[in-house]
């Protein structure tokens, strides 16, 4: 088997167990020893026939990612340690949208039971819980706004 097969084989198993971001793909390859050269040639040719898809890594990290509950601020930042280039990460998550309002609330509602907050204390805590899981502060007031 040549060294063109054999990286096609790799990224067809790295592919199997799940979807993943060319760059990520590369640097597994480049870790079992692979030369950068022969790795981005195949990678070129999987990009062409649809096989390594960066739209579609992002498509289903997203959905993944905000089913999990995490807003899209850091959603974008670990598409970014993914290797994914700002112009996909942001053509295919769009913090403006209203849906993201709605899962901000959702999951406020699950973490704390719907209890607003008795006083400033317990604001905070409810706001950087929000913080951490990546709404925007707009989401996040939102929510205490009903």
């Amino acid at each position: 088997m040549n060294a063109h097969n054999k990286i096609k084989t790799a990224v067809y198993r790295i592919l199997a167990q799940r979807e993943s971001s060319s760059a990520k793909i590369e640097q597994k390859l480049l870790t079992k020893g692979f030369p950068a050269a022969d790795i981005e040639r195949v990678l070129d040719e999987l990009r062409q026939d649809g096989t390594v898809s960066d739209k579609r890594f992002a498509e289903s990290y997203i959905r993944y990612r905000q089913n999990r509950g995490y807003g899209p601020l850091r959603i974008r930042q670990e598409l970014q340690t993914q290797g994914l280039s700002k112009e996909i990460i942001e053509d295919q998550l769009d913090i403006t949208d209203n849906a993201w309002f709605a899962e901000a609330n959702r999951v406020w509602q699950k973490r704390f039971r719907g209890q607003a907050p008795a006083d400033l204390k317990e604001r905070g805590k409810q706001f950087r819980f929000l913080q951490y899981r990546g709404f925007t502060q707009e989401q996040i007031e939102h929510i205490f706004d009903l």
